[in-house]
């Protein structure tokens, strides 16, 4: 989360690495088929004399990619997805967590290229991870010394799954991945009001034992909430079957879970509310829209011994993994 919120998850954004030598991003919701509409594109961006891809952008095996300065540039597809993997999770990860990172981001990237989200900039997916996903060309600075081995690590996941995608009745799936949740994932519908069959609840292995900083509280004051919510007045919070937070009554409106998350900046609707010395006391578990693929529930897997199609297979639930049209 896709993004990821993308979550989501930039390895920035996964604060995890002093004891799981890991670092994912909050991944913004990622929408999925025509039920879910594409977020709207950054604003028009000044053009490169690069010539047009063909209408499939697997076909050339290159994406046309739109930077932050507004500049679009022609990629390969396998070295767009080298950055995106180093973006978007930890290079400590197992390689089996690194290399089903690989095929949702390639999968996500193609399916993202074959949408109009940025025709108006005659670019096909963008570096900015709160639209497309987060992309990283360079080492990130927390690599250290230890650069040259996870650069090799990356490219070597990326490598061994080139090419390969996930589908569903011969279409690219919307593969959608956070940094982490707690006990299950969340379906689509309940994130983004359309649902998919392979994005469904599923389980993942993630505990407060296995993931330092899976709990986490945010306080506010009632200015804060005033300012944010329009009122401080918290009443019933209401829960869906999948474990996260359905709606929350504030003052003398009913807010969903996703819109406090979003007002608020919680890390995600898998929340509780109480207060506490004057304020609001907000604890949540994982991070991200816990839709998809969990990035941190993928290397505990990975680290148990599953390879990444099992990895897939399981939070991807009746997709398939094929080669795309790019690699015959």
């Amino acid at each position: 989360m896709a993004v990821a919120e993308k979550g989501t998850a930039a390895w920035a954004l996964v604060n995890l690495a002093a004891v799981f030598a890991l670092a994912g991003v909050l991944f913004p919701p990622r929408p999925g088929a025509a039920a879910l509409p594409l977020p709207p594109a950054p604003g028009q961006g000044a053009m490169e004399d690069i010539p047009s891809p063909s209408p499939s952008p697997a076909a050339g095996q290159t994406l046309r990619l739109l930077l932050p300065d507004g500049q679009v540039t022609a990629v390969g597809l396998e070295d767009y997805v080298c950055a995106v993997v180093t973006g978007e999770m930890p290079a400590s990860f197992e390689p089996a967590a690194l290399e089903a990172q690989a095929v949702a981001a390639r999968t996500y990237a193609l399916r993202r290229a074959e949408s109009s989200a940025h025709a108006k900039d005659n670019a096909q997916v963008c570096a900015d991870s709160a639209c497309c996903m987060a992309y990283s060309p360079q080492d990130p600075a927390g690599w250290g010394e230890n650069a040259d081995a996870y650069r090799a690590k990356i490219r070597a996941a990326v490598d061994a799954t080139a090419g390969e995608v996930l589908t569903q009745d011969g279409a690219l799936i919307d593969a959608v991945f956070h940094a982490s949740s707690a006990g299950a994932t969340f379906p689509a519908q309940a994130v983004w009001g359309g649902a998919e069959p392979y994005l469904v609840s599923v389980s993942t292995p993630e505990t407060e034992e296995t993931v330092p900083g899976l709990r986490q509280e945010q306080s506010f004051s009632d200015a804060e909430l005033e300012a944010r919510l329009g009122s401080a007045e918290i009443g019933a919070v209401t829960y869906g079957d999948w474990g996260g937070v359905s709606a929350v009554q504030v003052g003398e409106k009913s807010l969903s879970g996703q819109e406090v998350r979003q007002k608020l900046g919680l890390r995600s609707t898998r929340f509780s509310v109480a207060r506490r010395d004057g304020q609001t006391v907000f604890t949540t578990l994982g991070y991200g829209h816990g839709v998809g693929m969990s990035q941190q529930g993928a290397n505990l897997m990975a680290k148990g011994g599953a390879t990444y199609q099992e990895i897939l297979a399981h939070y991807y639930p009746g997709s398939t993994l094929e080669k795309s049209h790019a690699e015959g």
